[in-house]
């Protein structure tokens, strides 16, 4: 799965949660100041290009749906940002989370909790 582009992360947050859309109905959904509409959907033929999105045509314009889930993508990105800064350790991640104070003792009785629990 090739990697996406900032732009292209944020339009495909739009295209799972609206998802089948049309480029106009993604650029709805920016917030100001939107991007140019011309800009917005040659990022979305990025990602048809890249295999996340596949495109339906009706007339001269185009329905497009997700090929890649929002948790396939997350294991994807998740899994290279552990390998490429972790040392490939989800301890280290987690550690890491736990030294920035960005998790509390709390936070992680409760991941334990769900890790036991078998929940995600």
């Amino acid at each position: 799965m090739e990697k996406l582009t900032a732009q292209e992360e944020e339009a495909m947050l739009v295209l799972w949660q609206a998802a089948p859309c049309f480029v106009k109905d993604i650029l709805a959904k920016y917030d100001d100041p939107k991007p140019p509409y011309t800009t917005l959907a040659s990022v979305v033929k990025n990602l048809e290009r890249k295999k996340y999105v596949k495109a339906k045509r009706y007339g001269n314009t185009y329905e497009y749906t997700p090929l890649v889930s929002e948790a396939e993508y997350k294991r994807m990105f998740m899994k290279g940002v552990v390998h490429n800064y972790f040392e490939n350790s989800y301890k280290e991640l987690v550690s890491f989370f736990a030294k920035e104070q960005k998790l509390s003792a709390d936070d992680l009785k409760e991941i334990i909790d769900m890790i036991e629990k078998g929940k995600e």
